[in-house]
């Protein structure tokens, strides 16, 4: 199975993301901990994009990409999509994913992602990530659910890049 790369040599990050004090918090907040927080960011719009995963039992960083010039709705698109390829991958299909983004969530659910990023040759790398993600969405099914993370009352989401 093809699934997006990771720019980094190792996709997994061995040391936890401070979660140790908010496992319990999320919890109490209903909030499945059997799941993966993704969450892209972007300098400027169109800018260098990166996305990530967060595992929210271990507070381990699953995967991370980029930066690549793109947009913030993009990187979050990926993010779930790359997640969904991992997980079935690995045979994951009860975890649950949790993104901030409404969009990124209803162009995976549609199995196309609506960008309007002008296709030029600085973005064609991006846009063939693009096109192999919208091709892997329209060729399986998954299971895990993707919840939308309610920012308002649970704060922002552990995969959050911190540069607001």
């Amino acid at each position: 199975m093809e699934i997006i790369p990771s720019t980094n040599k190792s996709s997994a990050s061995k040391s936890p993301l401070p979660l140790e004090g908010a496992r319990g918090r999320l919890e109490g907040l209903g909030i499945d901990l059997n799941a993966w927080a993704v969450d892209a960011a972007c300098s400027g719009n169109p800018g260098p994009m990166e996305y990530q995963a967060i595992d929210l039992q271990t507070g381990c960083r699953v995967f991370h990409f980029g930066p690549m010039k793109g947009t913030n709705n993009i990187g979050e698109f990926l993010a779930i999509v790359h997640a969904l390829a991992l997980m079935e991958q690995q045979g994951l299909h009860d975890k649950t994913i949790y993104s901030d983004s409404y969009n990124a969530i209803l162009w995976v659910n549609k199995r196309k992602c609506k960008t309007k990023l002008e296709r030029t040759p600085e973005t064609e790398p991006l846009y063939q990530i693009i096109l192999r993600a919208e091709r892997w969405l329209q060729t399986h099914t998954w299971r895990n659910p993707i919840v939308k993370w309610d920012t308002k009352k649970w704060g922002e989401v552990p995969a959050d890049f911190g540069r607001k």
